[in-house]
């Protein structure tokens, strides 16, 4: 009797080791299975937001167009307040104004370059920054409507007439930034070297006569 009795409470333990160690086993497996749920539940929220990204981003170029650099075309150059001073120092406000009928846009210093009378050019050294009589101030991107204007101050030293080094000049090419043609204006000057300083372009700039 005790014999059945030992013999069944082994065979109840071992039968109670087996259920626990089954039930942890069906626990595991439910484990695994919302793991694999929740894994799978982000991986496609994952993919929707990658989804929703890739459609924002393809969505930004179209929605937001760059507006197209001022051709030289696209100006009409003036000179504007002529500049004196002491110690043979000269300038002239330069005005690049938009008539294109379209909005564009400028940055940057405006190239220069000298011409004598025959529309031949001339080695022209050309400095950008601070000039005599205005600080440069800084490339900043000009949007420009049509009918608005930027400006620049171009500046210059001018020692007795045809003395040594100097450079009789006829005309000034004016290059807007990032163009590849020029407008000319007659600029009947003496430059010493042909070294002409240069601002950047700005609405407008404040200078010292």
């Amino acid at each position: 009797m005790n014999e059945d009795l030992n013999t069944y409470r082994t065979d109840t333990s071992d039968t109670s080791d087996l259920g626990a160690a089954g039930s942890a086993g069906r626990h595991r497996a439910r484990r695994g299975i919302s793991r694999a749920k929740l894994a799978g539940g982000a991986a496609a929220l994952a993919g929707l937001g990658l989804v929703w990204a890739g459609t924002a981003n393809a969505a930004t170029p179209a929605a937001a167009k760059a507006t197209p650099t001022c051709s030289a075309a696209a100006l009409k150059a003036t000179f504007g307040q002529q500049l004196a001073g002491g110690m043979n120092h000269q300038g002239v406000v330069i005005t690049l104004r938009n008539l294109s009928g379209k909005t564009c846009a400028l940055r940057g210093y405006p190239g220069l370059g000298l011409e004598n009378s025959a529309h031949k050019a001339i080695t022209t050294h050309t400095h950008w920054g601070n000039t005599w009589y205005a600080k440069d101030p800084g490339k900043k991107t000009l949007v420009l409507k049509d009918g608005q204007s930027a400006e620049a101050v171009v500046a210059w030293t001018h020692a007795n007439t045809g003395t040594s080094g100097a450079v009789h000049a006829s005309y000034l090419e004016i290059t807007p930034p990032a163009s590849t043609k020029h407008k000319t204006l007659a600029f009947p000057q003496w430059v010493d070297h042909a070294d002409l300083s240069v601002t950047a372009l700005a609405r407008h700039i404040n200078v010292t006569p």
